[in-house]
């Protein structure tokens, strides 16, 4: 038995076993001992695979640039930016902006504004469209990540990727959701039509906090994976996954309004 083969039949083995992703996670630890991490491996295989938790950080961290390829300056780089987030958090204590009392999301939040040069005149002032959208996505990745300086560059450098990277192909979701959704089931596209419902879906929900509060966290990191990986458009195929399985329900509700509502707060199947 050739190599590819015995490796082939190891592969179903666990699969059958319940060990599936065991041949993954050796790949995984195969690239990360490389001297240099080949980043267009790792977006590879992240876009095929889930990532092991026990390395989900750190692939994460490579993939967003918080982290360089190499990994002799691992070290050295991340006690630059743990340095800077003490300087930045300090700053944000010395003028009175975060308190001892002030929840962690938000001091993800205000770091963000200060080191982006938006940070508003007062803590009272009410929070933009787009910090909403921090908060929700800073809301599940201090579920996902525990250490809180790795939690906050993850947070900025995936927010900046959403903005920058994928700032362009956000806009066409919508359209593209249509699209896949009519070639998997016309009827209930149909129906969203006639209810007027196609333009009023919580788009921003799923595409612009990438489903973050609608998902179970296991759920989410396997669709961040490929976010960060450089895809949004798994995206699109959680949306349409979404509305065909909870097809009858949706195709019982006759108005946009109603079935805007149970899309915002639907309970899924963990």
């Amino acid at each position: 038995m050739t190599e590819d083969s015995q490796r082939n039949f190891r592969s179903v083995y666990y699969e059958k076993v319940g060990f599936r992703g065991v041949e993954e996670k050796k790949s995984l630890e195969i690239l990360l001992k490389d001297d240099r991490l080949d980043i267009e491996k790792l977006c590879t295989f992240s876009q095929r695979f889930p990532l092991p938790s026990m390395y989900r950080a750190l692939v994460w961290k490579v993939l967003l640039g918080i982290l360089p390829p190499h990994h002799e300056s691992h070290a050295q780089v991340m006690t630059y930016r743990k340095e800077q987030y003490s300087d930045v958090l300090h700053a944000l204590k010395v003028v009175r902006f975060i308190s001892e009392t002030t929840p962690q999301v938000e001091i993800y939040l205000r770091m963000y504004q200060l080191e982006s040069g938006k940070l508003p005149r007062s803590p009272s002032f009410p929070l933009e469209s787009e910090d909403e959208i921090f908060l929700a996505i800073a809301k599940s990745m201090e579920e996902m990540v525990e250490d809180s300086v790795d939690c906050y560059w993850i947070i900025r450098c995936f927010v900046n990727q959403l903005k920058n990277k994928h700032q362009d192909a956000l806009p066409q979701l919508p359209k593209a959701f249509e699209h896949y959704l009519n070639l998997e089931d016309s009827r209930l596209l149909s129906h969203l039509k006639t209810c007027s419902a196609v333009s009023k879906l919580p788009y921003d929900l799923w595409f612009k906090r990438c489903f973050a509060g609608c998902l179970p966290e296991s759920s989410l990191q396997r669709i961040w994976d490929k976010v960060v990986s450089g895809s949004c458009k798994i995206l699109v195929f959680v949306a349409v996954e979404i509305l065909l399985t909870f097809k009858i329900k949706v195709m019982a509700l006759n108005s946009a309004e109603k079935i805007t509502k149970f899309l915002e707060n639907f309970a899924f199947p963990v």
